[in-house]
């Protein structure tokens, strides 16, 4: 147990902070749940489940209860499974075959253009 007052003090804010974190974060996985579960049933409401949870993530980035990239990181992965439920499809990253197939040739060709 400290016996400095400044000591005590800050001990019992870093305490009061600590419970109001812990509350916030554990909405946030409510939220996020909640908006999950929607998308996934196709419920009706899911855009306003998704609306609630990316404005809860995005207060608490503000307010630092959480890392501003940790919020965007779940942001991100909730939209993309939004995404992926509602039928549009995600962009993918990486080349097609066809695209890298394409690019082997141009570069083929330009090597041999200035060898000769």
């Amino acid at each position: 147990m400290a016996n400095i007052k400044g000591q005590i003090k800050r001990n019992r804010q870093n305490e009061r902070r600590r419970l109001r974190n812990k509350s916030v974060r554990s909405e946030l996985k409510s939220r996020i749940k909640v908006a999950g579960g929607a998308v996934a049933e196709g419920s009706p409401d899911a855009p306003e489940a998704l609306r609630q949870a990316q404005k809860r993530l995005g207060k608490a980035a503000a307010r630092g209860r959480v890392h501003k990239n940790q919020a965007a990181r779940r942001t991100s992965r909730l939209m993309k499974r939004a995404a992926k439920g509602a039928g549009t499809p995600t962009k993918t990253s990486g080349t097609t075959k066809k695209k890298a197939a394409g690019a082997t040739k141009k570069k083929a060709a330009g090597s041999a253009k200035k060898t000769s």
